[in-house]
């Protein structure tokens, strides 16, 4: 079953991922911290479709990571309606520390496949998704 396959390699990496991320931040939270890097600044609603997250989802995610002193919100200028997130001085040194992470822990997940096969099994990820 394609399923329950996916989940044993879904469960191997989330230990991976658990074994080596600082204690406190989440796969979630890990993805957001991730796009607002790669943003800069974000709306709420843009941080949540590039990241694959609800509204409300979000929406907590930002909550937390603004309780932890991670990131900044505040009203867009151009329309006080919507949200705009930064990283904080100190979310912008999480990530860098987090990218390196990210990478040995991606690694480690592919580590029983060649090269070839990592590549292919990338290719066939994003074609399912």
């Amino acid at each position: 079953q394609v399923g329950y396959l996916l989940r044993l390699a879904s469960q191997r990496h989330a230990a991976l991922f658990h074994d080596q991320i600082p204690a406190g931040i989440t796969p979630t939270q890990f993805a957001a911290l991730i796009r607002i890097a790669q943003a800069g600044q974000v709306s709420q609603n843009q941080l949540g479709r590039s990241a694959a997250m609800d509204i409300a989802t979000i929406k907590g995610v930002v909550d937390r990571l603004r309780s932890k002193d991670f990131v900044q919100t505040h009203a867009d200028p151009n329309d006080k309606r919507r949200t705009m997130i930064s990283l904080t001085s100190s979310g912008a040194a999480l990530v860098n520390q987090l990218k390196g992470i990210g990478l040995k822990i991606s690694e480690k997940t592919l580590a029983p496949l060649t090269p070839d096969e990592t590549a292919l099994f990338i290719t066939l990820l994003r074609k399912l998704t």
